[in-house]
């Protein structure tokens, strides 16, 4: 059976639901890709006309594009920005006003989880955030009197007649559909916004034709948001090699986004396939040999010949690039497999069939939408997309075939700080402030604790820059953690690996010290001296002290000078010019947010110099080149003193 009315007029549909459910819409949506913002921006649009019209909103991670501040901000980016997202690209608008804090009245928005620190300053945002682990979003949405469900979907036609791909967000869908009748509530209104782009991935991915009630099939449709590479710097590249030696051969890989992820990935890469260089880093950044031993113990040196299953909520770019290089190919067994191999009394890791990556939902760059769609045309049984309740968790009636699929599990996350006793912080503030959210990171450390031999390991960056001014990332304590510190287990700063499985509060804090940076290791250990954390008689190894990026970066020069460690190691959707600009205008910003940084900026204006290569060609890009306004040849001075500045020194 078809749905009961199909459309292919945006406006026309929202309106068709705005009289099928009346005035109080109470809807979900699936978090990131999967929402369909043609149509809640229709639907938003509706509720903002008419103040007797309400509309609720439960969602995650609203995607929107960059908006750059006016001035050098926008000179490089918005060209940027309408090359990569289109010039047709349509943020969700709701998202959009909701940062800025001007949400009509008679709309609320629910968010479980935040595009980073995007919603900081929205009041409405921050009182409205629910702080939920995913695997529990579908249980809580049931008592929310959802009366509509709106989702972007793959389709095809088959003989037997239509079906619909979940696609990017089999996560939440089906267990909240479930779990709303099996408490008895009314089903909502299922709505499938058709994008022709997005990848049709069959098995738990797929439904029938009568899941959804209205079903729309736009004439236009803006393209999916596609995130952009990330480049990754030399402290990211230690951390990665550092966290690359954890990892088991023939074991399992959970992973979440962004630059320290793909640090990891690369670094997977150069273990597998130039292994003596990989090895020559390792030993450069781990003169203690702690991450070696850590190494022999649990994870490995050697290249990963078994390979990898990947069991992770999110799929990302870092999963396609190991399975093109022959790492992630461990394949898991499917039902039928399994229950061959349960009639011998045998489960053996040889039985046929089974995929090699299974996720709740994907999020990424084009290249990673086409991969999968050439992967599922080419190898169906490769990509298992499904519910989160069968990635995020062990429990329920897929709990002994998880524990096989995961054996010699690596849970990788990433926090923004962490305690000397091993809690993490990793989505919000003391304050009460939410940066991001849980998400399924409580969900994996608590997992790795279940599993034999499953292990978390929390990956951070040593230090950060506030205002200019250098601060840890590694505290003595925090008002506030998402991971409390029974949970510990292993950290991965850029100069190491800390242990705190079953250790002593004085043995956490003296392994949290030994990967903190050295600029800041006496204030700490004064601090948990004080406390009574440490012996009094404890004194710090002088080699701690070498915990610097200077260090650093004389122990990665090698590695560098061979061009192992690229700005961009998966390519760049800049180009080669912006590639330049980057780290110009990334130095201008930096010494533009301190005294001192200022007073050497204005110095620096101040010097007669020469032009660099590329200058003009950069000058050109930002458009700068000619005489222009007093503001323009402000800017196009700035950006001379910057590229001046950054540019390699004969």
């Amino acid at each position: 059976m078809s749905p009961e009315q199909c459309h292919t007029d945006t406006e026309a549909c929202a309106q068709h639901i705005a009289e099928r459910l009346g005035p109080d819409l109470r809807m979900a949506a699936p978090l990131g890709l999967g929402k369909p913002h043609g149509l809640l921006n229709a639907l938003y649009r509706l509720t903002k006309a008419d103040t007797s019209r309400s509309m609720t909103l439960y969602t995650a991670l609203s995607l929107t594009r960059p908006r750059p501040k006016p001035g050098l901000e926008t000179r490089f980016l918005q060209p940027f920005l309408d090359r990569h997202f289109g010039r047709d690209a349509e943020d969700p608008q709701y998202a959009v006003d909701q940062a800025r804090n001007a949400l009509p009245s008679n709309v609320a928005v629910h968010e479980f989880y935040m595009q980073s620190g995007a919603l900081l300053h929205s009041g409405s945002a921050q009182r409205n955030y629910i702080s939920q682990n995913y695997t529990h979003v579908a249980r809580d949405l049931v008592v929310q009197d959802i009366n509509l469900l709106v989702q972007l979907v793959a389709r095809r036609e088959t003989p037997q007649g239509v079906r619909y791909s979940l696609s990017c967000n089999p996560d939440l869908t089906l267990d909240f559909l479930d779990k709303a009748q099996a408490a008895g509530k009314p089903r909502p209104l299922c709505v499938a916004v058709v994008h022709p782009d997005l990848p049709y991935l069959t098995g738990h991915a797929e439904v029938a034709q009568d899941f959804f009630d209205i079903e729309l099939q736009p004439a236009a449709i803006a393209p999916l948001f596609a995130l952009p590479r990330q480049p990754v710097d030399l402290a990211e590249y230690a951390l990665g090699l550092h966290a690359s030696a954890l990892v088991k051969d023939g074991g399992c890989l959970q992973i979440g986004i962004g630059a320290l992820s793909d640090a990891l990935v690369y670094a997977l890469l150069l273990r597998q396939h130039n292994n003596v260089n990989w090895r020559r880093g390792l030993v450069a950044i781990d003169p203690r040999g702690a991450t070696h031993a850590l190494a022999t113990r649990m994870g490995g040196l050697a290249p990963l010949e078994a390979g990898l299953y990947g069991a992770s909520e999110m799929v990302m770019d870092g999963f396609m690039h190991l399975q093109r290089e022959g790492i992630l190919k461990r394949r898991s067994w499917d039902n039928l497999a399994l229950e061959r191999s349960a009639s011998t009394g045998r489960l053996s890791a040889q039985a046929p069939g089974g995929h090699y990556l299974r996720g709740a939902f994907f999020l990424g760059t084009r290249e990673l939408y086409q991969w999968l769609h050439e992967t599922e045309a080419a190898d169906p049984d490769a990509i298992d997309m499904c519910r989160v309740s069968n990635v995020n968790q062990l429990y329920g009636d897929h709990q002994v075939l998880a524990g096989l699929q995961r054996r010699g599990a690596r849970f990788f996350n990433t926090c923004m700080m962490a305690t000397l006793f091993g809690a993490a912080v990793s989505d919000g503030l003391e304050d009460g402030a939410v940066v991001s959210g849980v998400g399924g990171q409580y969900n994996f450390v608590a997992m790795a604790h279940e599993l034999p031999d499953g292990r978390s390991a929390l990956l951070l960056r040593a230090t950060r820059k506030v205002r200019g001014t250098v601060e840890t990332n590694i505290r003595f304590n925090y008002g506030y953690t998402t991971i409390p510190r029974h949970l510990r287990d292993l950290f991965v700063t850029e100069y190491g690996v800390a242990d705190l499985r079953g250790k002593t509060d004085s043995e956490c804090v003296e392994a949290m010290l030994a990967i903190c940076d050295a600029r800041f290791l006496d204030a700490l250990c004064a601090e948990a001296k004080a406390n009574g954390k440490l012996a009094e008689d404890f004194q710090i190894p002088e080699k701690w002290r070498r915990n610097r990026p200077e260090d650093l970066r004389e122990a990665l020069a090698p590695l560098e000078r061979k061009g192992l460690l690229p700005r961009f190691p998966f390519g760049s959707d800049f180009t080669e010019v912006e590639q330049r600009l980057l780290p110009a205008l990334s130095w201008l910003q930096s010494a533009s947010t301190s005294w001192r940084g200022r007073f050497t900026l204005a110095r620096a204006m101040l010097r007669r110099g020469s032009a660099v290569d590329g200058e003009a060609e950069a000058l050109v890009r930002m458009g700068l080149l000619g005489q222009g306004s007093l503001s323009e040849r402000l800017q196009r001075r700035l950006v001379q003193v910057a590229l001046r500045h950054v540019a390699p020194k004969p």
